[in-house]
């Protein structure tokens, strides 16, 4: 289909930043694209200006397009297509009243972010950063192998517990299973139960239940209000001292305050992080404890394939096509839901 089939007209696109290559050329190609070719994150006023001229905005997690935005948007402006996977950043109930629809990027991300996850798992409990850390920060001193140097903990054997068994949820129970974890679940509900048999999977209706049990807990939720600081201080408290906590879903599931001070306290052995409450910026206590080795910190690197990021740009050149072509885009988000 050529770019003519989509319209006399090419709808003009905003992409809020840089995207890969392969993405942006196929954008100018169909579309009335403007490019960010330095990246630089888009201010609430370069935001406003766009979205009062423009047909389609392209945001990404780093743009909150709320109410107040959306409500200054011109009456042209027909489409968000988000490229993301969630859409906790867009106020979709604001932009449905608006006439204006809005789309993702689903099920791209989902063995990235899954493989991240269990990277952290390792990280933490082979204390692999700091193992790096010593060559890297003290060339020459290393003074060899000994018995006791630098232990961590064996990944096999131990109990995971996975908040959240959506896709990326139940990706990560495969890979969990393979390494030899036995693999524990809090959800809305039980699984599938074929899925849940090829797991080998315990399914907990009581999140503080399984806290109480697991080594290793796998945060894998959405951000929505019903899971804002889900893992509350009386939660994290739950947790055995000797277990460890990753986290590559949103950064707000989780009360960073008080995990911070249980980490500090000893009475969690470790976590892995690759979301902040308030990101970018990152606590300094926290970095605190990453020089500590208490932490794994990693700058919300889950999702960063070069293939998943080709992957989302496909989904929101198939989104803005399906719309301007007079169809329903296929990975629609409708208001009212999580």
């Amino acid at each position: 289909m050529t770019s003519q089939a989509i319209g006399k007209k090419k709808p003009r696109v905003y992409l809020t930043r840089k995207l890969p290559d392969a993405v942006e050329t196929r954008m100018r190609e169909l579309f009335d694209a403007e490019l960010n070719i330095d990246d630089t994150p888009r201010t609430r006023e370069q935001l406003a200006a766009a979205m009062a001229q423009v047909d389609v905005l392209v945001p990404t997690v780093t743009d909150r397009i709320d109410a107040e935005l959306i409500e200054k948007a011109g009456p042209q402006l027909k489409l968000i297509a988000g490229f993301s996977n969630g859409t906790d950043h867009i106020d979709v109930d604001a932009a449905a009243k608006r006439g204006i629809t809005v789309t993702n990027t689903p099920n791209v991300l989902t063995e990235d972010t899954a493989d991240m996850t269990m990277a952290l798992i390792f990280a933490v409990m082979r204390r692999l950063v700091e193992g790096s850390q010593v060559l890297m920060d003290k060339p020459g001193q290393w003074e060899g192998w000994s018995p006791t140097w630098m232990l961590g903990r064996r990944i096999g054997g131990k109990r995971i517990g996975i908040i959240g068994m959506g896709r990326i949820g139940t990706a990560v129970a495969r890979r969990a299973k393979a390494f030899g974890l036995s693999v524990h679940y809090h959800n809305r509900g039980p699984i599938n139960p074929a899925t849940e048999a090829e797991l080998e999977a315990t399914h907990w209706d009581s999140l503080d239940q399984m806290l109480a049990r697991v080594d290793i807990v796998s945060v894998n939720c959405p951000s929505t209000p019903a899971t804002f600081h889900l893992l509350s201080a009386r939660r994290l408290a739950l947790m055995q001292p000797s277990s460890i906590i990753v986290n590559t879903a949103r950064g707000d599931v989780i009360d960073e305050a008080a995990l911070i001070q249980l980490l500090r306290d000893g009475k969690i052995a470790g976590a892995g992080l690759d979301v902040f409450q308030n990101e970018p910026a990152i606590n300094p206590k926290l970095l605190k404890l990453a020089k500590e080795g208490k932490a794994v910190l990693f700058p919300h690197m889950g999702s960063a394939t070069l293939e998943g990021r080709i992957d989302m740009g496909d989904k929101v050149i198939i989104n803005i096509r399906a719309y301007f072509d007079g169809h329903r885009p296929p990975n629609r988000v409708l208001p009212g839901r999580d």
